[in-house]
């Protein structure tokens, strides 16, 4: 069973770096998930994905995964480009794009 290291991203509704500082570990799927045929309802019978382990740095989890004989692949961020805008770019004289009034 292979686990996946990574660091999360942030959610849509999310504009601060919270809980996005940390290293995740968790396992994949090893067979897909199954459908029930009476509700319909989606169910798997592995437990280990259910399981996410947090660490602060990526060294510890890639020490942890080591320690337990867990094969691991790791997934890097990407670099975040810093963008810097303004209340008053959205009125510019040579702003892109139509307005809406």
């Amino acid at each position: 069973m292979v686990a996946r290291i990574y660091k999360p991203a942030r959610t849509a509704m999310q504009s601060g770096p919270a809980r996005t500082k940390e290293w995740v570990l968790e396992h994949e799927p090893e067979r897909p998930r199954e459908i029930d045929p009476l509700m319909g309802w989606t169910s798997s019978r592995d437990t280990r994905t259910q399981v996410a382990l947090a660490f602060d740095t990526k060294e510890e989890a890639i020490a942890y995964a080591e320690r337990n004989g867990i094969a691991y692949r790791l997934s890097e961020p990407a670099p975040r480009r810093t963008q810097r805008k303004s209340y008053s770019d959205n009125f510019k004289f040579g702003r892109i794009g139509s307005w809406t009034h």
